[in-house]
């Protein structure tokens, strides 16, 4: 499976933050935000990643992550010249997907919890279609909404309803088999002027080809887009890592526990950060490694 990271985007709502830079560069704690669905793709298995960003961010993406061969992954680039909407993902990076399943999740969304990666991986290994995912939220009308039945099956899905049919937000993280690129090259701007996502949902959703997978209570999700989302966040991310004593959306530290990289290429990865607490995070669990817990069980509380 390939992934896509959408870190697109002015980032209006974020100004003067993002005056200068990607939103997906705005730091959430103690690392940029773009950290976290990386995080979230490595743990779904997937080492062959698109990053779609603006035109003039992609130095600063290259210069942060190289060609990824660093975290044992293969990473590109490609740039969205202009915010088309989330589906244009699918057009701008169809030569990366070339035909393959493949995921995408959107650079400000962040994603905890103690079973996900194994969820991640159920969902991407049963894929026979669309998958995207529900999550319960207070303010259903700020996202886009799924409908489901009595029997838990995706009914209907509504962007942003007025009166929302139920509160299931569906959160910016899909999977979709090789057909979403033709599905995306025949879509017609909304309204609004965009390529909506949810238009590519309603078309699998119409061949009775997606799958709704309920993320539950033990699972987290954060939208980072606003001011107030990004300061929620970031206390987030504190508090766990305070009280946990690991680090979320540690890319070198999954890198190594997923076999991707040795431990002293972990090691060297800390050290080329000098005396951060960041830095020497990933040294100290580079020097352990091997003598703590088995990385499958480790791999569900990252």
């Amino acid at each position: 499976m390939k992934g896509i990271i959408l870190a697109g985007g002015n980032g209006t709502r974020l100004q003067p933050l993002t005056s200068a830079a990607s939103k997906q560069l705005v730091p959430v704690y103690d690392k940029p935000m773009i950290y976290y669905p990386l995080s979230i793709l490595m743990l779904a298995g997937i080492r062959d990643i698109l990053i779609i960003t603006r035109p003039d961010d992609l130095p600063v993406f290259r210069k942060l992550f190289g060609d990824g061969s660093g975290l044992g992954l293969a990473i590109d680039y490609a740039a969205q010249a202009e915010p088309r909407g989330i589906a244009d993902a699918f057009r701008v990076g169809a030569g990366h997907i070339g035909g393959e399943d493949c995921a995408l999740i959107l650079g400000d969304n962040l994603f905890h919890g103690a079973n996900l990666p194994s969820l991640l991986r159920r969902s991407a290994e049963k894929l026979r279609g669309c998958v995207l995912f529900g999550h319960e939220v207070a303010d259903p009308q700020q996202f886009g909404v799924a409908e489901i039945d009595r029997r838990g099956r995706l009914v209907s899905i509504e962007e942003k309803p007025v009166k929302p049919r139920s509160n299931l937000a569906i959160p910016g993280l899909y999977f979709f088999d090789g057909g979403v690129v033709d599905i995306a090259k025949g879509l017609e701007p909304s309204a609004r002027g965009e390529l909506e996502i949810t238009d590519v949902l309603r078309a699998y959703l119409e061949d009775g080809a997606a799958d709704l997978v309920w993320l539950g209570r033990g699972i987290t999700w954060l939208d980072t887009g606003t001011h107030e989302t990004l300061l929620d966040a970031g206390r987030f991310v504190r508090d766990v890592q305070h009280r946990q004593g690991t680090r979320l959306g540690c890319v070198e530290e999954i890198a190594m526990y997923m076999g991707l990289i040795g431990s002293e290429d972990c090691y060297e990865l800390g050290s080329d950060m000098g005396n951060s607490p960041y830095g020497q995070y990933v040294m100290d669990r580079a020097r352990s490694y091997g003598l703590g817990m088995p990385p499958a069980e480790f791999l569900e509380g990252v």
